[in-house]
Formats: C-alpha cells, sequence, structure tokens
C-alpha cells in the first residue's frame, strides 16, 4: 500500500500556507489569498510555482529556496489527522507492506513520521528527491514500487491512498488504483480517477484491514 503525506496523513496546509506567504512577501509580489494558496499543497513544488506562482525556471528554483529555508522550521509542527497514527500503526502490524509515496522531499518526509514516532512501521519512505529530478507523483510512485520489489515484497495488488487529483493520476501511470481521502485538500472534482472515496479514517481502516 502506498500512503500519500500532506493532506492524508499530515494536516501540513496552515504550515506551507505560512511559508507560501513569507515566500511571496519576501520576493516582494502580492501574496494571493488561502484559497489560492491551498492550490499549491500536494503537487510538486516545481509544478505550482510556475502554475500558479506564474514563475520561470529561474524564478522558481530561488522561491523553493526561500520557501524551504523558512518551511524548515514548521514542517514537523503539522499535526497527524485524528486516527491516522492508530490505523498507520495497525497497517505497520499487518502483512500489509506499506510504503510513503510524497511530492515532499524524502528527507524531510522522513524526519515528519520520525517526529510522530511513525517512521518505523513504514517498509520504505519514498519523496521527491532533493535536486527535484524525482519530483512528479508518477515517478514517486514508480519509485516506492521499485524499492518495494527490491525488498521481495509482492507489489501486483497496490493501492495508492491520497487526497488530490495529482495522487491518483500518478498512481494511475503505473496501474495503480486510488482511495481518495475527504479530510485532505482536494476537492470533489478531483476523485473522478479515484476507485473509491472515503469520508472518515474509520471509513479507510475498513477498506484496508476489513
Amino acid at each position: 500500500m502506498l500512503l500519500d503525506l500532506d493532506g492524508t496523513v499530515t494536516d501540513s496546509a496552515p504550515g506551507i500556507i505560512d511559508s507560501l506567504k513569507h515566500t511571496f512577501t519576501t520576493l516582494g509580489l502580492p501574496v494571493p489569498n488561502d484559497d489560492e494558496l491551498t492550490l499549491f499543497v500536494g503537487p510538486p513544488l516545481t509544478d505550482t510555482m510556475r502554475m500558479h506562482g506564474g514563475f520561470n525556471d529561474d524564478e522558481t528554483m530561488h522561491a523553493i529556496d526561500v520557501y524551504r529555508e523558512h518551511y524548515a522550521n514548521h514542517a514537523l509542527h503539522a499535526p497527524v489527522f485524528p486516527g491516522m497514527a492508530g490505523l498507520i500503526e495497525a497497517l505497520g502490524m499487518s502483512d500489509i507492506p506499506l510504503s510513503l509515496a510524497t511530492s515532499k522531499p524524502e528527507l524531510l518526509a522522513t524526519k515528519i513520521l520520525e517526529h510522530h514516532g511513525l517512521a518505523q512501521h513504514f517498509d520504505v519512505i519514498v519523496g521527491a528527491s532533493e535536486d527535484e529530478t524525482r519530483s512528479a507523483k508518477s515517478d514517486i510512485v514508480a519509485e516506492a514500487l521499485r524499492r518495494l520489489r527490491e525488498r521481495g515484497v509482492d507489489v501486483s495488488n497496490p493501492v495508492m491512498v491520497g487526497d488530490r487529483g495529482y495522487d491518483a493520476l500518478g498512481a494511475a501511470v503505473n496501474d495503480v488504483p486510488t482511495i481518495m481521502v475527504e479530510w485532505g485538500y482536494g476537492s470533489p472534482l478531483e476523485a473522478g480517477e479515484a476507485m473509491a472515496v472515503v469520508h472518515s479514517i474509520d471509513q479507510l481502516r475498513a477498506r484496508l484491514l476489513g
């Protein structure tokens, strides 16, 4: 099973939005409103800075550097959604192989899971590479599946759990179906590619563990 981080495991939007506001202010640019900034949460920053921020390639990398310097002080404080820690622990004790598949930088994602005492429940933790050469969700899902195979895991029947259409599309490229969670940051319109939508962590637990 592949699990997204932002909007699925952790409620990271407030910290991300605060750091985005800092970034736009530092760069001397108008600060988008919170609804617009929420669109940045989930996909790779390289994509959202270009698409929603209007930056060119060089401006994008500079903006990401400013963002990451500020966000480093907030990332560990994003709370885990109520009930999610218990579900991850239950999955870790089951025979279901578990991988993180997030667009967050891999080292940061690992630190977040370690901070919340959850890292040990994951067979592999996969995120974006530091240089952003691996940032597309399809590439991250592919890498997660590759690492699981390296560990001898049967990945013939995987499932992705995420909160954005971006998660479902990236998984679909790898022939992986997606369960969308409603407590994250996506809209109902983003659930079109999902095989199922769950409204609560109890519903997700029932689907995954029975």
